[in-house]
C-alpha cells in the first residue's frame, strides 16, 4: 500500500507542469541599480529618464515593489563617490546595473565583468573597452550610444552657420574621459574648414570654468560649444548664466540646455535611449547575455532651436536651420 502511494505521489508530481514547478525561482523578486551622475531628484529632465525607464519595464511585466526591486543612486561626477557608490552596489549583488555614459559606466566595469550592465548614453564603447565590438559586445556589457564621434564637428559646423563672423570658439569638455578627448578632437579637426580657432575650456570646478570662458571672451567674435559629459552637465545653469552674460552664441550637445534658455542643441534623446534600455533589461532577466546583445546607436537626432534667446543675443537663425528644427521654443 505505501508503495501504490509512493508511486503515485511521484506520478503525480510528474503532471505538474514545468512551469509551475519553478515558479518559485522564476517569480523571486530582481534587483536593479540604476546610476544617475550629477543628478538631483529635482531635475525633471534626469527624472524624465529614469520616468521612461520605469514605464517601459513596467509594460514589460516587470512591476517595482512587486516582482522588481528597483534601485535608483543619483550621485555628483566625482570619481572617488562614484568609485565608493559602485563598490557598495555590487555589494548587494544586482541582477542588472543600467548605467548612463562614460562617466559611471566606465568605474562599474572596472569593478566587475560579470553583473550585467546595460549602459543608455556611452560615447564610443568600444574605444573605452567596454565592448569587443557593436555586432557582439562580448562581456557583461551592452547598450546604447549617445552619438558617434562624427556628431561633434557638426557642433561647430552649427555655431558658424547660427554666428557667421565667429572666428574662435571655447569647447566646454571633460579632459578626464575618452570621450571628452575624442570630442575635443574632432572638433579641432574641423575647425580651419570653418574658419573657427577652437580652445579647450575644462569644466573641473567653477572657478577654473568661468576663467576659460572668460579668456574666450577677450577675443571678438567668440563663441562656445558645451560637449557631451556629465561634469559638463552639472555646471548647466553657471555655463548658461556665462553664455547669456558675455552674450556668447552656444551649442549644445542636448536639449536639457535648450529647455532652460540656451540658444541652440543638436543631440540624440536620451529619454528615448532610456526607454529602449528597459528592453535589455527585460532580456537580461529573462536570461540573455550582454555579450549577444548588439550596441545600438541612435537612429535620429533632434535639433532644438530657442528663438527668445536667439533675440536675446541679437542673432537670426537661418530659415535654413529653422527648417530643419524639430523643436522651435518661441
Amino acid at each position: 500500500m505505501r508503495r501504490r502511494e509512493f508511486i503515485a505521489g511521484l506520478a503525480s508530481v510528474a503532471a505538474i507542469p514545468l512551469s509551475r514547478a519553478f515558479a518559485g525561482q522564476n517569480d523571486r523578486v530582481r534587483r536593479v541599480d540604476v546610476l544617475l551622475a550629477a543628478a538631483t531628484e529635482n531635475d525633471p529632465y534626469n527624472e524624465a529618464r529614469l520616468a521612461a525607464l520605469t514605464d517601459a519595464l513596467r509594460g514589460l511585466g516587470w512591476i517595482d515593489g512587486r516582482n522588481l526591486k528597483l534601485v535608483v543612486h543619483r550621485m555628483t561626477a566625482n570619481a572617488g563617490e562614484i568609485r565608493k557608490l559602485v563598490t557598495e552596489l555590487l555589494s548587494s549583488r544586482p541582477d542588472v546595473v543600467v548605467s548612463g555614459g562614460n562617466t559611471t559606466t566606465g568605474t562599474v566595469l572596472q569593478a566587475t565583468n560579470t553583473v550585467p550592465v546595460v549602459f543608455t548614453t556611452a560615447v564610443d564603447p568600444v574605444g573605452a573597452g567596454y565592448v569587443e565590438s557593436l555586432a557582439q559586445p562580448g562581456g557583461n556589457a551592452t547598450g546604447f550610444m549617445q552619438f558617434d564621434f562624427n556628431l561633434s564637428g557638426k557642433w561647430l559646423e552649427l555655431l558658424k552657420q547660427i554666428a557667421p563672423t565667429i572666428t574662435r570658439a571655447g569647447v566646454i569638455r571633460d579632459p578626464a574621459t575618452s570621450s571628452g578627448i575624442g570630442q575635443f578632437a574632432v572638433i579641432q579637426s574641423v575647425a580651419s574648414s570653418v574658419g573657427i580657432d577652437v580652445v579647450p575650456i575644462s569644466p573641473r570646478d567653477e572657478t577654473e570654468l568661468e576663467n576659460g570662458v572668460t579668456r574666450i571672451t577677450r577675443s571678438p567674435n567668440a563663441g562656445l560649444i558645451a560637449a557631451v559629459g556629465a561634469t559638463v552637465t552639472v555646471h548647466r545653469d553657471l555655463i548658461l548664466k556665462l553664455a547669456a552674460q558675455y552674450r556668447l552664441p552656444t551649442v549644445y550637445a542636448n536639449r536639457t540646455f535648450v529647455d532652460k534658455g540656451g540658444l541652440i542643441s543638436y543631440g540624440s534623446d536620451f529619454i528615448a535611449s532610456s526607454r529602449l534600455a528597459a528592453g535589455y533589461v527585460d532580456r537580461i532577466l529573462k536570461g540573455e547575455k550582454p555579450a549577444d546583445l548588439p550596441v545600438q546607436a541612435p537612429t535620429r537626432y533632434e535639433l532644438v532651436v530657442n528663438l527668445k534667446t536667439a533675440k536675446a543675443l541679437g542673432l537670426e537663425i537661418p530659415s535654413t536651420v529653422l527648417a530643419r528644427a524639430d523643436e522651435v521654443i518661441e
